[in-house]
């Protein structure tokens, strides 16, 4: 293998590689390797953050190389405390099913599934006894547990740790051993998880993995890192147009980073691209190039080409979309945080009086910004929240 592409597996987008030089040794060597990434159902769709990941692990899969995608269906019950200031709700096991029943068509975005080894941990941790549970956990300490920084947090403001939490190191780490992994790729949050896994192995009998930590996309917020609780996420499985409306969201200084960690430009046109911008290329240009590339990704060329189109004549054009859903209401007055919540263009009521008051809610063209008021509805009314949810009224009797 090429040194130039190993030194492009081992930098672009990685945080760091635990150990570097075994790993370069073995790609070098051209030995095929078992490279595991781990996922726990939370949610029902896969976001682009967590595609840093997965086009990474398409690289090594394009090598010849075996990717174990794990779908963490035990531990997400609990769930990794990592980040958290308390604890998670416990789930159950349906629950946690349903919640992964599109992870793999979504992953087939990226990964070739047919090439994938799909597995879940529930494989062993279902038939795992207290006794064995035990005598696994006896591998490590409480204090190695408690180093975690989340932990040390809530320590130190009075916030409790739950006696299953500091155990989910040790189940990820085991999933390793029973995977037998030789690499696994990850997010950097999943750090502190990995290495544990490296140490049980070796009491294991096995030659501890590598682990390559990769850096995190930040949401369109352009701030913190992309969630799906946070709601600053884009949803590998969402529309053209949404992918596309949300990249032409975030802020500019968060271009670049995009290109790197998103997109399949090449280190040398994301360069050229920085470059442009400092030299004066209107950012709106780039941005919209950036929209292309992502949607591109997950959809296709022909489709990002619709979505700009779209984007253009609605924003650019100040046209309303071609097809905005349909909602039935009876006639008669209603409150407009009523209609907006009862439409799902909000999360909830609370949310909608605050974009209300924001100015961010428009009737029929027309910005409404007191919280309480009152709508009279006619059928084909247009309300708008924000710049790409929109919602139609057809009135019932």
């Amino acid at each position: 293998m090429k040194n130039e592409k190993i030194k492009e597996l081992l930098e672009r987008g990685v945080e760091n590689v635990v150990v570097a030089k075994e790993l370069e040794k073995k790609l070098k060597s051209g030995k095929k390797l078992r490279i595991k990434h781990g996922v726990d159902p939370t949610t029902k769709d896969l976001h682009i953050g967590y595609a840093v990941v997965y086009n990474k692990l398409k690289e090594f899969q394009d090598l010849g190389h075996t990717i174990i995608f794990l779908i963490g269906d035990f531990t997400a019950r609990f769930g990794d405390p990592s980040d958290k200031e308390k604890s998670r709700q416990l789930r159950s096991k349906k629950e946690v099913r349903d919640l992964a029943k599109d992870y793999i068509k979504q992953l087939g975005t990226i990964l070739d599934i047919k090439k994938t080894e799909i597995r879940y941990n529930s494989e062993w941790y279902d038939k795992m006894s207290a006794e064995e549970l035990l005598r696994l956990m006896s591998h490590f300490t409480n204090q190695q547990m408690l180093e975690r920084d989340m932990f040390k947090k809530r320590l130190k403001s009075g916030e409790e740790i739950g006696l299953h939490e500091p155990v989910y190191p040790v189940l990820q780490g085991y999933d390793s051993v029973m995977l037998q992994s030789d690499f696994t790729v990850i997010g950097n949050d999943q750090t502190f998880n990995e290495l544990k896994a490296r140490d049980l192995q070796k009491d294991f009998g096995q030659i501890p993995q590598d682990v390559m930590s990769m850096k995190m996309l930040v949401g369109t917020d352009g701030k913190i890192k992309m969630s799906q609780s946070l709601g600053n996420y884009i949803g590998m499985s969402e529309s053209p147009r949404d992918q596309y409306g949300k990249i032409m969201s975030i802020p500019d200084e968060a271009m670049i980073h995009y290109f790197t960690l998103a997109t399949k430009v090449s280190d040398k046109e994301i360069k050229k691209i920085e470059s442009d911008l400092k030299k004066g290329v209107n950012p709106r240009d780039i941005k919209m190039r950036l929209a292309r590339e992502v949607v591109t990704l997950y959809h296709s060329k022909k489709e990002a080409e619709k979505a700009e189109e779209a984007f253009v004549n609605q924003f650019s054009k100040r046209e309303l979309p071609e097809k905005i859903k349909e909602f039935k209401f009876s006639g008669g007055d209603w409150k407009l945080a009523d209609i907006i919540s009862d439409m799902g263009l909000t999360e909830s009521k609370t949310e909608a009086r605050r974009l209300i008051e924001q100015n961010a809610v428009k009737v029929d063209g027309a910005v409404i910004s007191d919280r309480e008021a009152v709508v009279g509805l006619k059928t084909g009314m247009v309300i708008q929240v924000g710049k790409r949810r929109f919602g139609k009224i057809k009135v019932t009797k």
